[in-house]
């Protein structure tokens, strides 16, 4: 009795090791992935975004979504450099989306505090108060939803593009893929549909307009925005001047 007994906790604790063993490799194996995939997009822009290939696939439904084409779907996506954006287009996202953005290392914990007490009122739907880092890692890494593991995963990248990606470059990708309408991405496809002029041109009132749909522009359309899109565009624009202007964003577009 006691030789099986002695041969199955060894074949027990061998199986454990050897699961520890793989799931060890795995995780380093996907950790150094990571690394190389952020690094690969400190220059390289990227051709897609998992929430393009959704879009692409078919049109997203839900409360507030009208008026989106089910056939003869095709992405607008053209990226650009900070450089060749109008000042007016990341001093508009700042205002609207994070105004900590040039002093903070990726996370606003006050907003997150708020996000978890939200959360922990009304467990239906998980609440954001995500920082323009953090819509970069979600926008550019990750699948669309809302979990708490992509939370996880958000929160990840996010560490990651805030070590090895300048604050230029963290702006940069966020007005590129950042979704700006029914299967449009980024300012400057949103600029020529909706403005028929280049990101480059923009006003300060357009970009506080694209700005200001940001949270949900499926609903709140820059082509045809109602009063509670010009209600944002003058909180946005208000915020633009109370941050000082251009001059705010000239060493963030000078990097």
């Amino acid at each position: 009795m006691n030789q099986p007994i002695s041969e199955s906790v060894t074949d027990y604790k061998r199986y454990w090791r050897q699961t520890w063993r793989v799931a060890l490799q795995v995780g380093v194996a996907l950790f150094l992935v990571s690394i190389a995939w952020v690094l690969i997009y400190r220059w390289v822009s990227p051709p897609a975004t998992w929430l393009m290939l959704e879009r692409r696939a078919h049109a997203p439904v839900g409360k507030g979504y009208y008026g989106i084409r089910e056939e003869e779907r095709r992405i607008s996506y053209d990226f650009l450099t900070l450089d060749e954006v109008s000042p007016h287009v990341p001093l508009a996202l700042i205002a609207a989306e994070d105004q900590l953005f040039l002093r903070h290392h990726g996370f606003d914990f006050n907003a997150l505090q708020r996000a978890v007490k939200t959360n922990m009122q009304d467990g239906k739907q998980l609440v954001g108060g995500s920082t323009i880092s953090q819509q970069v890692a979600k926008n550019v890494f990750l699948w669309h939803g809302r979990s708490y593991v992509r939370k996880a995963a958000e929160a990840y990248f996010t560490m990651l593009i805030e070590l090895l990606w300048s604050k230029h470059r963290i702006m940069e990708m966020y007005l590129n893929v950042a979704e700006m309408g029914d299967c449009i991405f980024g300012v400057e496809a949103a600029s020529q549909r909706y403005f028929h002029k280049s990101a480059s041109a923009v006003t300060p009132a357009e970009a506080a307009l694209l700005a200001g749909v940001l949270p949900n522009p499926l609903r709140f359309r820059a082509s045809n925005p109602g009063p509670a899109a010009r209600a944002k565009q003058r909180r946005v624009m208000r915020n633009m001047r109370r941050l000082g202007g251009t001059t705010y964003v000239r060493e963030l577009v000078a990097d």
